[in-house]
C-alpha cells in the first residue's frame, strides 16, 4: 500500500492512497463468500454456488460495492497512521480506480484535527476566589431547606399565587381546533416555574379552587412544533386543587428532622462545614477554569465546525442523561420549553466551541512540556473504581483496554496532569475590592 498526504487548506487535505492488485482481489473473495450465503442459483444450495457461476449469472461487478466496504475502511486507518494524520470527520473519498486484477485507487478529502501555535502560559495571572462562608449564604442554604422539606397543604378557600401547585385540567386550541399534545387532566403545575409557555402561568395567579378560565397565550417562534411556531392559542382551564407549601420553623424540631443533631446551633455548624468544602472546591474549580482559558485565549487555532458538531452532540447526550435522572425525557423538556434540539444546540454553541478550543490547547500545551502519565498512575487511577467494579486492578485494565477506555482514561489524566502544571505556574492576585 501507498499512501501521501497533502494539505489543501489549513485544516483540510488530500489523502491518496493505492492498494495492490492481490488485496483487491482478497477484498472480492471476501465479497464473493457474503454474498454468495445470500443468493438464489437453482440447482444449487446457497453459499455453494462455484465463483465461475455467480459471475456468469451476475457479474463481478456485483461483487464490488461489498468488496469497497471491505476493504476502504481498512485501508483508510492503515493510511492515516502511515501519514500521520488525525482525522476530525467522515473523510470525502473518491474511488478512481477498483475492479477485477486492478490497483486500488483512491482519493479522501481529510478534515485534520488543527494545529495550535500557543502563546503564553505559563505565569498568566488569575484571580483567587474567596471560600469563606458568610452569614446570608448560610441563611440562604438554610431557606432553600426549608423550601424543600415544606408540606403541601390544599387550600379550601383562597386564590392561587406564585409558588402554589396547582391541579388542573387544561386543552388548547388553535383557530378553534384542538391539537395533539394540548390536553391533560389533573396535571400539576407550579407557578412561577416557567415549565409551560410564556405567559400562561402568570393567568392562573388568582384563580381559585373551581374556577374556569380561557388563557391565551403565543406559542413562541423557535417552538419546536411547526404546526404550532408563532401561533396565537387559547387554552381552556379548569383548576381542581391548590397546593400551597406549608413550611416548617427552623428550629430544633426542623433540625432533628433533617439531620442527626438535636438542635438547630448544632445543625448550622455542620452546614457551615459543608458549604465551607463546597465553596472551596468550587472555587478550585474557578481557577482551573480561568487559568486553561487564558491560555487557551493566547493562543492561536482555527477550530474546524466538524469539531464543534461533534461536542455539541456529546453536551445533548449529557443534557438528556441529566434530564432522565430528573425523571424527565427531553422529548418532554422540549415539549414544555417550546424549544427543539437545533435551538438547544444553538444556545450550547458557545461552550461547545469554548471546550473544543481549551482541549486542543491542553493537547498541545502537555505535548510541549511533555506531560505524560505512567503505567503506576493509571493504575492508581483504576484501583479507585475496584469497589465498585468489584475487579482487581488488573482485570480493570484489562476489561478498559478491551473496550476501548484505557486511552481515553490515560488522555484524561494527561489533561488533569497539564491543568495542574498551569496552575503551578501560574500567578495569584487577590479579587478587587
Amino acid at each position: 500500500m501507498k499512501a501521501s498526504w497533502e494539505k489543501i487548506e489549513k485544516n483540510v487535505g488530500v489523502l491518496e492512497v493505492e492498494v495492490g492488485a492481490e488485496r483487491v482481489a482478497d477484498a472480492l473473495d471476501k465479497a464473493f463468500k457474503k454474498v454468495s450465503a445470500k443468493v438464489n442459483v437453482p440447482g444449487f444450495r446457497k453459499g455453494k454456488v462455484p465463483r465461475s457461476i455467480f459471475e456468469a449469472k451476475f457479474g463481478v461487478e456485483s461483487l464490488y460495492q461489498d468488496a469497497l466496504d471491505i476493504i476502504l475502511p481498512e485501508v483508510y486507518v492503515e493510511a492515516i497512521e502511515e501519514v500521520k494524520i488525525e482525522p476530525v470527520d467522515r473523510p470525502e473519498v473518491d474511488v478512481e480506480q477498483f475492479g477485477k486484477g486492478q490497483v486500488l485507487k483512491f482519493k479522501a478529502k481529510v478534515t485534520v484535527k488543527p494545529e495550535v501555535a500557543l502563546g503564553d502560559y505559563k505565569g498568566i495571572e488569575v484571580e483567587a476566589v474567596s471560600a469563606a462562608v458568610t452569614e446570608e449564604e448560610l441563611n440562604e442554604e438554610l431557606v432553600r431547606l426549608q423550601q424543600r422539606h415544606a408540606e403541601l397543604v390544599v387550600l379550601e378557600e383562597g386564590q392561587a399565587a406564585n409558588g402554589d401547585v396547582v391541579v388542573l385540567d387544561f386543552e388548547g386550541f388553535v383557530d378553534g381546533e384542538a391539537f395533539e399534545g394540548g390536553k391533560a387532566e389533573k396535571y400539576s403545575l407550579e407557578l412561577g416555574s416557567n415549565s409551560f409557555i410564556p405567559g400562561f402561568e402568570e393567568q392562573l395567579v388568582g384563580l381559585g379552587k373551581g374556577e374556569e378560565k380561557d388563557v391565551n397565550v403565543n406559542f413562541p417562534e423557535n417552538y419546536h412544533s411547526e404546526d404550532l411556531k408563532g401561533k396565537a392559542a387559547v387554552f381552556k382551564v379548569l383548576i381542581h386543587d391548590i397546593k400551597r407549601k406549608n413550611l416548617p420553623e427552623l428550629d430544633d424540631e426542623f433540625a432533628k428532622d433533617v439531620s442527626e443533631y438535636d438542635t438547630l446551633v448544632e445543625y448550622k455548624e455542620e452546614l457551615q462545614k459543608r458549604l465551607q468544602e463546597r465553596k472551596e472546591k468550587d472555587a478550585e474549580a474557578a481557577l482551573e477554569t480561568a487559568v486553561v482559558e487564558k491560555a487557551a485565549a493566547n493562543a492561536d487555532v482555527e477550530i474546524p465546525a466538524s469539531m464543534v458538531e461533534a461536542e455539541l452532540d456529546v453536551m445533548v447526550k449529557e443534557f438528556e442523561r441529566r434530564l432522565r435522572s430528573q425523571g424527565m425525557t427531553l422529548e418532554i423538556y422540549f415539549q414544555f420549553s417550546g424549544q427543539n434540539e437545533s435551538v438547544l444546540k444553538d444556545q450550547m454553541r458557545e461552550d461547545a466551541e469554548k471546550r473544543v478550543r481549551n482541549n486542543l490547547v491542553l493537547e498541545a500545551i502537555a505535548a510541549a512540556e511533555k506531560i505524560e502519565v505512567s503505567d503506576e498512575e493509571v493504575d492508581a487511577e483504576l484501583g479507585k473504581y475496584a469497589d465498585s467494579y468489584q475487579k482487581t486492578t488488573a482485570e480493570l485494565r484489562e476489561l478498559f483496554a478491551s473496550n476501548g477506555s484505557l486511552e481515553g482514561l490515560s488522555n484524561d489524566l494527561v489533561m488533569r496532569k497539564t491543568v495542574d502544571f498551569l496552575l503551578e505556574n501560574s500567578k495569584h492576585v487577590s479579587a478587587a475590592v
